[in-house]
């Protein structure tokens, strides 16, 4: 079925050419469908109903894509932040402590890039492949993500405030001591992410595979993770209000190092 779902992804990216975080993100997007369709595998679905609700999942890429000007634009103005970085190439670039605001990343490839306490208030990273990049106290304050590769980034202590986070990667990224309000993360994998000790209130996951994603010592209030996989979430330590615990309570999740405030 590999071959069905790499077709699938060839498919719905193919009206949009070719653009410079193109081969990363489609290689982690095609990555995280084989692997949901194998868990929906092993839960007893047929390979028909695998398929489609693997699919079904990944979202509607031509929704995505069209947020973005994928086509060679013209050069901008001077006066112009918000398109500067369409489509471009910034593999380690420093952009520590920069004021990004409202800055354009979509179709970029900015991998290990260096962003730490940068101004990202308002910042788009669509279709876009982030992998390793450090955004360590960082404000993405508004910041959009959709149908990017971002695993092993590194988010500590970073401020993520009503963030839109929709069919992207995250395996292992790191979101120690980071401050996460009002944000919704749907469609999108946390394997062996890392929140310890971050503060997350008002925040929806939603449809997120949460295996081994470690929570310890963070305080979680109002936090919903509805059709998320919480199986092997590690919550030793964790505070969460009655809220967050009663939903919790419903899944397989194991809370018994839990404390409730």
């Amino acid at each position: 079925m590999q071959k069905e779902l790499k077709q699938f992804i060839d498919d719905v990216f193919k009206p949009y050419g070719n653009f410079p975080a193109r081969e990363d993100v489609t290689r982690e997007l095609l990555a995280n469908l084989d692997e949901k369709y194998h868990d929906l595998k092993n839960q007893g679905k047929s390979d028909e109903e695998a398929y489609k609700l693997a699919v079904d999942s990944f979202g509607d890429v031509s929704e995505i894509m069209d947020e973005i000007d994928y086509k060679q634009e013209s050069e901008p103005s001077a006066a112009s932040t918000v398109h500067k970085f369409k489509g471009v190439a910034l593999e380690e670039a420093d952009l520590a402590g920069v004021n990004l605001t409202k800055a354009d990343f979509s179709g970029s490839a900015i991998q290990k890039a260096i962003f730490d306490n940068a101004n990202l208030t308002g910042a788009r990273l669509v279709a876009s492949a982030i992998s390793d990049a450090s955004f360590v106290g960082a404000n993405l304050t508004d910041a959009i993500m959709k149908s990017s590769d971002v695993h092993g980034a590194n988010f500590e202590e970073a401020s993520l405030v009503r963030v839109q986070l929709k069919s992207s990667s995250l395996k292992g990224a790191s979101l120690k001591s980071a401050v996460i309000t009002d944000s919704n993360f749907k469609s999108s994998d946390f394997t062996e992410a890392s929140f310890e000790d971050a503060v997350i209130t008002d925040t929806i996951f939603s449809s997120c595979s949460l295996d081994n994603a470690s929570f310890k010592n963070a305080t979680l209030k109002n936090v919903s993770l509805h059709y998320s996989e919480v199986k092997k979430t590690i919550f030793d330590g964790t505070k969460m209000d009655k809220v967050t615990y009663a939903f919790l309570k419903k899944t397989k999740a194991n809370l018994d190092n839990v404390v409730v405030i």
